[in-house]
């Protein structure tokens, strides 16, 4: 049985998911124990959300679910690699594949990304 390290950073650790298939970094958020047990239980992802403070599966309310394809840890054991599927094309709440759809360039945020889906329709705000 795998044993993470979960006494470190409060009972939560950073949990990165990538694209399984082209290595894309989705988004980072944090797994607590009960997250991490029932994404292994599942197969879809399954998050610890900090300001809701409850476990939250990705996806349900958008639909946007995460098929977990394979789950890696670091060598100390506090941070989690999920390789997933991405099931509706967009990974982030705002509506973009990539929670990273801005970069720097002359100390400016320049969008990269074209959004997948709208999120005040998505999540009726």
């Amino acid at each position: 049985m795998v044993e993470l390290d979960f006494d470190k950073g409060g009972g939560l650790l950073p949990a990165i998911a990538q694209d399984a298939e082209t290595g894309e970094v989705l988004m980072l958020a944090y797994m607590n124990r009960a997250a991490w047990e029932n994404t292994i239980k599942t197969g879809v992802a399954t998050y610890y959300s900090r300001s809701r403070d409850k476990l939250w599966v990705k996806g349900e309310t958008s639909g946007h679910t995460q098929q977990v394809r394979e789950l890696r840890f670091d060598c100390d054991a506090d941070t989690i690699l999920l390789k997933v599927v991405q099931l509706g094309g967009a990974a982030c709440h705002k509506g973009y594949k990539s929670c990273f759809y801005r970069k720097v360039e002359n100390n400016e945020a320049v969008i990269t990304d074209e959004p997948i889906f709208d999120p005040d329709e998505v999540y009726k705000k």
